[in-house]
């Protein structure tokens, strides 16, 4: 019972299913047959008629009977025979021979758009054909005032173009046949053809109205004014050269005899019309006489500052030398004295190099001058670049004249220096002999003993010949640390030796009372007697403090001797 009622539930939806695709090929029939009707009832024909009133003949001709031939074979024939397979379509549907039905409708579809496709292109062409028409037909009216007005222009300023004007009028005749063999292309039906010969017109004719424009002003520039500016720099030149300007060798007016010639064969060119070659070149020669009146100029700053800077730095050049000479003498003399250091040596044989140098940009400059084998400008770069190197000779020349004349004051100083130290132990020997000291410990003679023999060391280096005072530099630092040691330590032992008796004198107030103090205070007495000035003044200062805190600062400050 499953079964059965399985089986009416397929054959009703295969029945359901069949009925809903008929209804669609149905629609499907319907929407092509509204189309194929639609184009059909189209108005064609009036479109395509539209081109007689165009001159039908030649291309024109030829479109409208293709066009025409297309429209009715499609009226004739293609959609009639849509109507076959559109009925093949539904009777297949009936028979549920949906496959079949497809195949048809599908064959009709796609007809039906590549005729839409044919007559949307027959539309386009026909539109260019008639724009073709209008839009050539509009340029020619354009065109042919601008043509006369050119040859009324020619005619007018025929002066101006010179023999060019055979030219550019033959120019205006073949634009003149071109825009006939236009009317005749019209006349013919063969507007595309007329439209292409329309378009090289318009640029044929836009070329020859700019070459006409400024052919004028080029032909006169070529002719007469460049010639004349080319003449005015040549006399300027030859001017120049009278007054003395080293500028022959710069080759200008080879180069000006070149633009010349070179002007008389672009004329030739002119005369005939063409325009392109010439243009640049005359761009290049005012360029170039821009440049070359710049650097005649810049000749004439520069030979004036020739003539003006050129002594100035001579004698300036010659007093350095003279100086300089001055100097060598001195090294000379001072070596016959004097260590000098091999950087010093080295110093003066460079500022030697400087000198001949500048001697020789001096030499080459007077060369440049009296041969004429140099510009005033390289003359000029010449002087400013020997005068930089002038001014640093000068500093260098001046930081080693100072450095030498060091050498003379070095020992004069020095030796003020001996005289200063041997003054100082002296006064140090003379100060300890009044002391009322028991005696002066060993180590003091020998401070004493060892500043005296570097003080004689210098002295003596002082005496050597050369003299090396970089040596004796060292040794005046020397002899001045061990003077300076023992001036201190001999300070140092009298203010010790002195603050000991004043300590001592103090605390004999408390012998009596203090055995201890008493005999610590004899301890640092026997001391100071055995010339142990420091030792003796540690013990009674320890057994003053143990008995009065604070008695020593007291004393300083009475005493007015520094701790």
């Amino acid at each position: 019972m499953a079964y059965i009622i399985g089986g009416i539930l397929i054959l009703i939806a295969l029945i359901i299913f069949g009925l809903i695709w008929r209804k669609r090929i149905y629609d499907e029939v319907d929407r092509l047959e509204g189309w194929k009707m639609d184009i059909m009832n189209r108005n064609v024909s009036a479109e395509l008629s539209r081109v007689k009133s165009l001159n039908l003949s030649g291309e024109t001709q030829e479109n409208f009977e293709k066009w025409k031939d297309r429209w009715d074979s499609i009226l004739t024939r293609e959609l009639p025979d849509m109507e076959e397979y559109l009925f093949d379509a539904e009777e297949a549907a009936d028979r549920y021979r949906f496959s079949v039905s497809k195949q048809n409708l599908l064959r009709v579809d796609d007809a039906l758009k590549a005729i839409e496709s044919d007559i949307e292109q027959m539309y386009v062409e026909l539109e260019q054909l008639l724009d073709s028409e209008e839009n050539s037909r509009k340029a020619i009216e354009e065109l042919n005032p601008r043509v006369k007005e050119l040859r009324k222009s020619l005619l007018h300023n025929r002066h101006h173009f010179g023999k060019s004007e055979a030219r550019f009028e033959g120019e205006l005749d073949e634009i003149n046949r071109t825009i006939e063999n236009y009317y005749q292309l019209t006349e013919e039906g063969n507007y595309f053809e007329a439209q292409k010969l329309v378009d090289g017109l318009r640029e044929h004719l836009s070329e020859l109205e700019t070459k006409m424009k400024e052919f004028p002003g080029i032909y006169k520039k070529c002719r007469q004014t460049l010639p004349n500016q080319l003449d005015e720099l040549q006399n300027g030149i030859v001017g120049m050269k009278k007054d003395g300007y080293h500028i022959s060798h710069l080759g200008f007016e080879k180069e000006i005899h070149q633009y010349k010639t070179k002007l008389q064969d672009f004329i030739d060119q002119l005369d005939k019309g063409v325009l392109e070659e010439v243009v640049p070149f005359l761009e290049h020669v005012e360029e170039r006489m821009k440049e070359m009146y710049q650097l005649l100029e810049k000749e004439a700053i520069a030979k004036n500052y020739v003539e003006k800077q050129l002594p100035s730095f001579r004698r300036d050049l010659e007093t350095e030398i003279q100086s300089f000479e001055e100097t060598t003498q001195e090294v000379e003399n001072l070596q016959e004295s004097y260590y000098l250091e091999d950087t010093d040596l080295e110093n003066h044989l460079n500022l030697d190099k400087l000198v001949k140098q500048l001697k020789e940009d001096l030499d080459s400059i007077d060369r440049g001058l009296d041969e004429h084998t140099a510009t005033h400008i390289e003359l000029r770069e010449k002087i400013e670049t020997a005068s930089n190197e002038l001014e640093k000779l000068k500093a260098r020349h001046e930081a080693f004249s100072s450095q030498i004349q060091t050498l003379r004051k070095d020992e004069l100083e020095a030796k003020e220096m001996i005289l200063e130290m041997r003054k100082a132990l002296q006064d140090t020997h003379r100060t300890l002999m009044k002391s009322n000291i028991p005696g002066v410990p060993g180590f003091i003679w020998e401070l004493f003993e060892e500043a005296a023999d570097r003080v004689d060391d210098v002295a003596g280096k002082l005496e050597k010949q050369p003299l090396d005072m970089g040596e004796v530099q060292h040794s005046l630092a020397e002899a001045e640390k061990a003077v300076s040691s023992m001036t201190e330590q001999t300070e140092m032992l009298l203010e010790q030796a002195h603050l000991v008796e004043l300590v001592i004198q103090y605390a004999n107030r408390y012998r009596s009372k203090y055995p201890l103090l008493a005999a610590r205070l004899s301890e640092a007495e026997n001391r100071f007697r055995s010339f142990e000035y420091e030792p003796a003044l540690e013990e009674a200062v320890q057994a003053l403090e143990e008995v009065e805190p604070g008695a020593l600062k007291r004393l300083e400050a009475y005493s007015k001797v520094p701790s």
